[in-house]
């Protein structure tokens, strides 16, 4: 039998000794010291940072969860992404339960995450549901092609637009071709596409 040199066996020794690492995408990986969750755990906006809160006492995360709906939460920055593609930054107090939904801790937080004005927000809170199916779902495959479809088509008209107001350019001759119509059109495709 051959010998292997010895810095091959010591490389060897750490590949065996080296643990498989798994990623998990449907359950959030509690804290190290918390108990297993339960449904009036909750991730919080506290001091600035996310903390898990079971019962009265917060552990600080140390890294981002993904929750077994699919919503996403973002430890360090609060940044919260639900199955269907909204996003939302919590404020301090507002917090993620273990289902996904969010509670807002006040009105203005609850009318910044649906992007109005705090003032016209109602002094009662309301419970933020994203209606869009799973992104993974086929209803979410389905929609998303959808979507793809419409601005696809609409590219097409712009391609269209632009090829006419060249042609009208190239052949002006002396005298430059208005392509004011031509410009509106344009313009209203690309707020279309947006």
């Amino acid at each position: 039998m051959k010998k292997l040199p010895l810095s091959w066996l010591m490389l060897l020794g750490l590949l065996a000794a080296t643990p498989a690492i798994a990623q998990t995408t449907t359950a959030p990986k509690m804290p190290a010291g918390a108990k297993e969750a339960s449904s009036a755990d909750r991730f919080m906006l506290q001091g600035g940072q996310v903390v898990l809160v079971q019962g009265k006492r917060p552990t600080p995360l140390t890294k981002n969860i993904v929750l077994s709906n699919g919503t996403k939460i973002n430890y360090k920055s609060g940044i919260v992404e639900l199955p269907g593609g909204k996003i939302t930054t919590l404020k301090e107090g507002d917090y993620v339960r273990m289902d996904g939904g969010i509670v807002f801790a006040t009105p203005s937080s609850a009318a910044a995450a649906r992007n109005e004005p705090a003032s016209t927000s109602s002094p009662q809170f309301q419970q933020y549901i994203d209606n869009r199916p799973a992104p993974n779902s086929a209803a979410g495959v389905e929609l998303r092609l959808t979507e793809l479809n419409q601005r696809i088509s609409l590219m097409g008209e712009k391609i269209q637009l632009l090829n006419q107001k060249i042609s009208l350019m190239s052949s002006a001759g002396q005298r430059p071709a208005d392509t004011s119509q031509l410009d509106q059109q344009i313009k209203a495709l690309d707020e279309k596409l947006k």
